[in-house]
Parts: C-alpha cells; structure tokens; sequence
C-alpha cells in the first residue's frame, strides 16, 4: 500500500508539472494572438487598394490583354500551402492536410511550394515534387521573401510552367474556430467581371505610363505578395488560437487527473491509517 501511494505521489507531481507547462504555453499563444490579428488586419486596406487599382485598369481597357488574366496553358499545378512550425495546436496541422488532400484528389501533376516546416515534413514524406524549401519556417517569412514567392510564381506562370496556382492555408474564423480555406492566384479570371456602377457622373479617364498593360502586370506581384503576407498573418493567427485551445484543454484534463489522483491517494492513505489503528488495537487487546 506504501509502495503505491508512493507512486501517486509521484503521479501527481509529475502531472502538476506538465500542467504548468501547458498553463504557460496556453498565455504565450493567448498573448501572441492579438499580436497576428493585428497584423494581419492591417494588410486589408493594402489589398483593397491594389485590387481596385486592377479591376480598374482590367474594366477601363477594351484592348487589355495579360498574361495574369488569361487562361494558362497546360494543366500543371501549383500550391503555395501555408502550415505550422511546431505541432501542439490540435488539429491544426491534420486538418489542412486532409483539406490539402480532397483539393488535391483528380489533380495529377502537382507541384508544393510549401511554407512552414510540417508542410515540408508532409509533402517530402509523400514524395510531392516540391517548388522550393526556401521558406520553410513560417516565423522567418517577411514581407520581403513574400514579394520574392509572388515574383517567382508570376514569373513560372508567364514562362507556362503551371496553368493554375492555388493558394491553400487555414483561415481565422474565430478563437474556436480555424477553416483550411484554398483560394485561387493565377489567372485573375475574375476582375473584368466586376461592373463598376454608375453613378451618372463623367469618369475621368486615366492614362498609364508607359501603358496599362505594363502598370498591371507591374502591380500583380506587389497583390499577390500582399495575399500572401495576409495569409501567413492570418494562418498564424490560427495556429495560436488552435494552440490555446489545445493548451487550455490539456490544462483542464490535468487539472481533473490531479483532482481524481489526489482522492485516490487520500482514500489510500485513510485505508493506510485505518488498517494501523486496526492492528494497534488488536494487538493491545492480546
């Protein structure tokens, strides 16, 4: 009976500690979460403006043609696929993956280009030819290496390497709450669609230097960096609150395992005593 009272002793230390670890890790993702959202909200008013700059130019040009709003030409594809760094956040990871698999599934030629070490980790282990590992730490990647990927992208879509570039990450719906969410980057498809409504006054008519044309495919890098950035921000943002909840779950369970070893360890040591006065008094009465 000493032996295994010893042993939840133990128990029960051993536990306290983890708890105060995942207790830590629990703030440190609260704490940089507000952090992420805030970065990743002052991106919007960036995309915003470079979006209505391009479906200016696209609706204001009836001679406009580029090579971003065509239509590629083979049936290659690549996605750029922004997960974690470090696991610990619940099903963060595992849910994008399988996300990334039912996005995947028809599509036979498929390149990665993956941000993050578990989406290198995933997409080596299952032999995925791979873009580059140039930007496999989510936490190293800045704007700067986002207008490297964009131009790099652009460039192997104008040169006809790929026919469609997707971009897949896990969006921030709320702190319990995380989408894997896959949006589509190369061809912009869709800005001549956007009608401009009239409001009965004369539009001004802008002119581009050297021509509209060039000015467009000029900014569809600066755009594309601009998703990017916001998408790493907001996939961030995710993976914290994905690792609070997780961390604050784990605080919870060890909080009940403590509570459930603490009474087991009390009715053992009350049996322990118990069983000594028993035998105190029988042997006083021999």
């Amino acid at each position: 009976m000493a032996g295994n009272m010893k042993a939840v002793k133990l128990r029960i230390k051993s536990v306290q500690s983890t708890m105060q670890i995942t207790k830590a890790m629990q703030l440190v993702a609260a704490s940089k979460l507000r952090k992420a959202k805030e970065k990743a909200d002052q991106s919007k008013p960036y995309l915003e403006t470079t979006l209505e700059t391009l479906t200016d130019i696209a609706n204001g040009n009836t001679d406009f043609r580029s090579p971003f709003t065509q239509s590629g030409k083979n049936d290659k594809w690549l996605y750029v696929v922004i997960a974690g760094d470090r696991g610990l956040a619940g099903g963060y990871n595992s849910n994008l993956f399988k996300f990334m698999e039912a996005e995947t599934k028809g599509h036979e030629d498929i390149t990665v280009l993956p941000i993050g070490k578990k989406s290198v980790e995933y997409f080596k282990h299952r032999n995925v030819q791979l873009f580059t590992e140039e930007y496999s730490e989510v936490a190293k990647v800045t704007i700067s290496d986002c207008y490297q990927i964009a131009k790099l992208i652009c460039d192997a879509y104008k040169n006809g390497e790929y026919g469609h570039i997707h971009l897949c990450y896990t969006n921030f719906v709320s702190m319990l709450s995380q989408v894997p969410t896959a949006s589509s980057l190369l061809p912009l498809e869709d800005l001549r669609s956007e009608e401009k409504k009239s409001d009965g006054k004369a539009k001004d008519l802008i002119l581009y230097e050297p021509d509209s044309e060039t000015v467009f495919n000029a900014i569809v890098p600066e755009y594309l960096a601009g998703i990017l950035y916001s998408s790493i921000n907001i996939s961030y943002a995710s993976e914290l609150a994905a690792r609070r909840t997780a961390m604050e779950a784990a605080t919870d369970n060890a909080e009940e395992m403590i509570d459930t070893l603490s009474l087991y360890y009390n009715r053992a040591r009350q049996a322990s005593i118990t069983q000594e006065i028993t035998e105190i008094v029988a042997g006083a009465t021999l």
